[in-house]
């Protein structure tokens, strides 16, 4: 019988109205508009962050091939990597930038990881439905670094890619004092750094080129990355003269670097595909 009572209190009235319950006209007036702001606010916050999050996932996973970001290596030189952006804009149509890294481009790669997730905010909020990523030299472990940090891109390239460090940044260090600026530090073989970065995640389509010829990542096969396609230059073109600075504009690298942007699953070549 009680429980009656408490059912026929919420039926519609004579006039069609809903009464409130009786626990909610128990509460003071100034209670229940505290009481409605916070669910309100609740609400909206919930729905701002789903509407968000369902965006960003759209945005970030689409396969669908979209900006191409290109990180300079140690020293921040742009020039090499300008000859391979214009070449993917001209072979894909797609909008290729090639970042200004900040200072010198010697400094913190930490810090030059924040401006590659600082350009690929940019593209995205440009309408970019995607961001691949190509990294030269230092820039690859740039790459690795926002990758880790959370970067989420459609592919990576990287060319030269000194990922467990290069020789000639320990012998910076040790020939000349104070001649190996912090990211040559991080650079350096079993670097804090180096140490720290985690494994690439699984299923992350990664291209990493190299060429045994390279004398400023020593040895070469530092650039070797578990996890990703691994391609010596010579692997399948062995007549391929390509030195480090070479990479960018190699015809060869800049073959294998156009049809890695593309939509197939990565793969080695097994032979020249530049000819």
């Amino acid at each position: 019988m009680r429980n009656f009572k408490r059912l026929k209190s919420s039926r519609p009235g004579h006039h069609g109205r809903v009464r409130a319950p009786d626990w909610w006209r128990g509460i003071s007036p100034r209670r229940r508009l505290l009481l409605t702001s916070v669910v309100l606010v609740v609400v909206v916050v919930a729905a701002v962050f789903v509407a968000t999050a369902s965006r960003g996932t759209a945005t970030r996973t689409r396969d669908e091939p979209g900006a191409v970001l290109l990180v300079p290596g140690y020293g921040g030189a742009k020039g090499a990597l300008d000859q391979l952006a214009t070449r993917i804009r001209q072979d894909t149509g797609r909008d290729a930038e090639v970042l200004t890294l900040v200072g010198d481009g010697t400094g913190d790669l930490e810090a030059q990881a924040e401006v590659l997730a600082g350009a690929a905010e940019q593209a995205y909020q440009r309408g970019a439905p995607s961001v691949d990523v190509i990294g030269y030299s230092a820039g690859g472990v740039v790459a690795r670094l926002w990758v880790a940090q959370g970067g989420q891109p459609r592919r990576v390239v990287t060319l030269g890619a000194p990922m467990h460090g290069t020789q000639l940044a320990a012998a910076g260090g040790l020939l000349v004092s104070g001649a190996c600026p912090l990211a040559c530090q991080q650079l350096a073989p079993g670097s804090a750094l180096l140490r720290q970065l985690p494994p690439i995640p699984p299923g992350l389509p990664w291209l990493s080129i190299w060429t045994d010829r390279d004398e400023v990542v020593t040895p070469p096969d530092s650039a070797r990355l578990d996890g990703a396609v691994n391609v010596p230059l010579q692997q399948a073109c062995p007549g391929n003269q390509a030195a480090h600075g070479d990479l960018p504009t190699d015809p060869e690298a800049q073959a294998l670097v156009v049809r890695a942007l593309g939509t197939a699953p990565l793969a080695a070549p097994a032979e020249c595909v530049s000819s």
